[in-house]
């Protein structure tokens, strides 16, 4: 079983910015559907990132359209998140998943962003 762990999370003022990272001792991102999912207090699971397995396309939830970028580090083996100009309501739990709402779908603890000036 995969263990994926992230971090990076913190806390950091609107419009300021942080980069998540993603790591899996001998996981290999490039072999899945990696998303980030992330979940704020009270609220249900939000999809808002997906690097494709292979070649790599990416899709964005409308929330983090053109403020947050996927992507994996080959030689670091790492899955990141880059997020800019972040928002009160980004304020959640960041999780990334292994090939979400899929049958053998996997999910790292989490790491905490709060956004708060």
């Amino acid at each position: 079983e995969v263990q994926l762990v992230e971090s990076g999370g913190g806390l950091v003022q609107p419009g300021g910015s942080l980069r998540l990272s993603c790591t899996g001792p001998g996981f290999i991102f490039r072999s899945y559907d990696m998303s980030w999912v992330r979940q704020a207090p009270g609220k249900g699971p939000e999809w808002i990132a997906v690097i494709n397995r292979g070649g790599g396309s990416t899709y964005y939830a409308n929330s983090v359209e053109g403020r947050f970028t996927i992507s994996i580090d080959d030689a670091e083996n790492t899955l990141y998140l880059h997020m800019d100009d972040l928002r009160s309501e980004d304020t959640a739990l960041y999780h990334c998943v292994k090939n979400y709402q899929m049958s053998d779908e996997s999910w790292g603890r989490g790491t905490q962003v709060t956004v708060s000036s």
